[in-house]
């Protein structure tokens, strides 16, 4: 009996990021540095065990960048345009619900964003 409960409890521990491991288009939320908020959509292409690119569409603006997935972690990085690099970590939800911190190299402040999956 003992047994049986450590593999079920094993069995939803992997399939909560195995989940979330897959090519889907998020709806996104967030909040710039700056404290101005933001919405638009972020596409996780997987291209690989657990790496993904990742191409987020806010307004009329494109950003685009890479992912990894560990556990229930997804760490990001991505460009802003030239000299503008930022990265993210995101916590992965029930759901497949990402929820996350992100920042620009040298900025003093920290955005929050979460995606949502259609």
């Amino acid at each position: 009996m003992k047994r049986l409960f450590l593999a079920a409890l094993l069995a939803i521990g992997l399939a909560l990021p195995a989940a979330a491991q897959r090519s889907t288009v998020y709806d996104v939320t967030g909040t710039n540095p700056d404290g101005t908020e933001y919405s638009g959509t972020m596409m996780l292409q997987q291209v690989g065990l657990s790496s993904f690119r990742i191409v987020w569409t806010i307004g009329a603006d494109t950003f685009e960048g890479v992912g990894m997935v560990s556990g229930l972690t997804l760490a990001t990085a991505f460009s802003l345009g030239e000299n503008q690099t930022g990265m993210g970590i995101y916590e992965i939800k029930p759901g497949d619900v990402l929820e996350g911190v992100w920042t620009v190299i040298g900025a003093f402040a920290a955005g929050r964003e979460t995606a949502r999956p259609r």
